[in-house]
């Protein structure tokens, strides 16, 4: 008996506790965020972008949205990513951004509120079923629920794992000196959550560490309540991270996030006793849990910081403007909401020409994605640079989807000679501008190859890809003039630019092959995907001519039926 008591008041070290239990727990809970958020995002589909695109003018609806995708992607810090990318690809204005970043510091409270719900005894029961559909299921998008299920079951059991090892660092020394010095100097409990969370990227795993202290006993309310502060200060290291090198409008939307935060945990940190005083009322009345008494320590402070805020948007973006000067380059319109079935209805030919606007505006988006994949190959962009194509090309996909349906309401109603012509070239077009973003996505995944294998192009190599792109630009354009204005006068400068592209795509090739004979390749994968890369660019070039090609034979249809 005595024995017993004296190992019971033993002090334990750090080599009693289960740093192994504690950091793969830890990871798993990680790996369940990411793995249930990447299962949402897969359900949801395209439908976010579009969500975002149509209703963010509003700056509620903005908020709304904000807290949405938050929900979806189970990260505040991917939704201000997105956002980033959206700003910084010139297709949304800092006023729309500001309404998201606002809604996705209400939106990354759920994870903290499911995590208070201490569901940690269902965990394994989430993750069989969940594996048990992603095993059996047939459709893809009921694999995609289980992989949501099972993302949910083992961020619990990753939780469970990672707490029943942290409640020993309340008997550390160590850790109760320093859960001390917190709970006496609350700016350590700031800095120690701002720190941690920049580290990790992702507020959500810091703050739930410290559900699991404070239920353990380990930390108390006034440790506690700046140490999530803190985390919502050090999540804003990700929007840095995704503005560095981009535009101003992306770096003015990094700073609005960041701003929000900061100014968010200064009242925080101002107002703590009262904001304790209010916690542990609300806690005592309602017989709130520990781990949950976190939660709403989460959502009471985004709730306060978003009601402060959300009056004086215009002027926080204002301020921005001014801390970060500069003139922002014109802004991509790609809103086609004028798209009105109604005058399909009424007056198709009015509506063809409304879809040729449509059209026109794709080119744009068209334009930029091929300015996007020429300067990762110059810049040797990063995962950020890649995702910005990626997200133009997923927009170039809606605006077709949404410029074909309505095309086909078009095509159902009484169409004379002329409006047939014209619905049968705006598909044409648009199918051909659809398959230059795609090959625009194949150009940065070649070179995204080169750049993870940790090499680059010759000189000699590169100039002729720059000059392929620089024709290929020509080439576009002058394609969507003939298309727009009926200008044909371009064509034959375009069919000597064809020809043109053909005799530096061979001379490349050949170009290539010499170096490749002299050993002057200095990557192996770039050598291999080289003639891919050149063929992709000659194949876009195909397509301006297709776009010219069917203009002019439409054109020409009708002039033979008017005589």
């Amino acid at each position: 008996m005595f024995s017993m008591l004296f190992l019971t008041s033993t002090p334990i070290t750090l080599q009693d506790i289960s740093w192994d239990m504690i950091l793969g727990g830890f990871a798993l809970f990680l790996f369940g965020i990411k793995f249930m958020g990447d299962g949402l995002k897969n359900v949801a589909g395209s439908k976010l972008r579009d969500y975002i695109d149509k209703y963010t003018s509003n700056p509620l609806m903005a908020v709304v949205i904000g807290i949405l995708v938050t929900i979806v992607v189970q990260s505040s810090s991917a939704t201000i990513a997105i956002t980033i990318g959206l700003v910084r690809a010139g297709l949304m204005k800092l006023e729309q951004a500001a309404g998201i970043v606002v809604g996705a510091n209400i939106g990354t409270t759920l994870t903290a509120f499911l995590i208070g719900l201490s569901m940690d005894q269902f965990a394994l029961y989430f993750v069989f079923i969940g594996g048990m559909i992603i095993s059996f299921g047939k459709k893809k998008k009921m694999r995609y629920i289980g992989d949501i299920i099972m993302g949910f079951g083992l961020m619990f059991y990753g939780l469970k794992i990672m707490g029943d090892s942290l409640k020993m660092l309340k008997d550390l020394p160590q850790f109760v000196e320093f859960a001390q010095m917190m709970s006496e100097q609350p700016l350590l409990g700031l800095l120690a959550g701002t720190v941690l969370t920049a580290l990790i990227q992702g507020s959500a795993a810091t703050i739930g560490v410290v559900q699991k202290i404070y239920d353990s006993g380990g930390m108390t309310l006034v440790a506690a309540m700046p140490f999530v502060y803190g985390a919502c200060i050090g999540t804003t290291i990700t929007g840095v991270f995704a503005a560095i090198g981009g535009s101003l409008a992306a770096k003015r939307t990094a700073g609005l996030h960041t701003l929000f935060n900061i100014i968010a945990a200064i009242i925080g940190m101002l107002c703590l006793p009262l904001y304790v005083q209010i916690i542990t009322w609300f806690s005592t009345t309602f017989h709130v849990p520990p781990m949950m008494q976190i939660a709403v320590v989460h959502i009471f402070f985004k709730l306060v910081g978003t009601i402060f805020f959300l009056p004086f948007l215009s002027q926080m973006c204002s301020f921005v403007k001014r801390i970060i000067p500069g003139d922002e380059p014109e802004r991509i319109e790609i809103k086609i909401d004028e798209m009105d079935t109604n005058i399909a209805h009424q007056l198709p030919s009015s509506a063809l020409n409304v879809a040729k606007q449509a059209v026109l505006k794709m080119g744009e988006v068209v334009d930029a994605a091929v300015d996007k994949a020429r300067d990762f190959l110059i810049l040797k962009g990063s995962a950020d640079d890649r995702e910005l194509v990626n997200q133009a090309e997923e927009l170039i996909n809606s605006i077709d989807t949404k410029i074909t349906t309505y095309l086909m309401s078009i095509s159902k109603e009484n169409l004379n000679d002329r409006d047939m012509q014209d619905f049968n070239l705006h598909l044409q077009v648009i199918k051909n501008l659809e398959r230059i973003g795609d090959l625009s996505v194949n150009l940065v995944e070649f070179f995204d190859m080169v750049n993870e294998d940790k090499h680059d192009f010759s000189p000699s190599a590169k100039d002729d890809i720059l000059a392929m792109f620089e024709l290929f630009k020509h080439m576009l354009n002058r394609s969507i003039a003939i298309y727009k204005n009926g200008d044909y006068s371009l064509y034959s400068a375009l069919m000597e630019d064809e020809n043109y592209m053909d005799l530096l795509e061979y001379k490349a090739r050949q170009k290539h092959f010499e170096r490749m004979a002299r050993q002057e390749c200095t990557t192996t994968v770039g050598g291999s995907v080289y003639c891919d890369i050149l063929g992709n660019l000659e194949r876009m070039a195909d397509h301006c001519c297709n776009i010219a090609k069917c203009t002019l034979e439409a054109n020409s249809q009708m002039e033979i039926e008017n005589h």
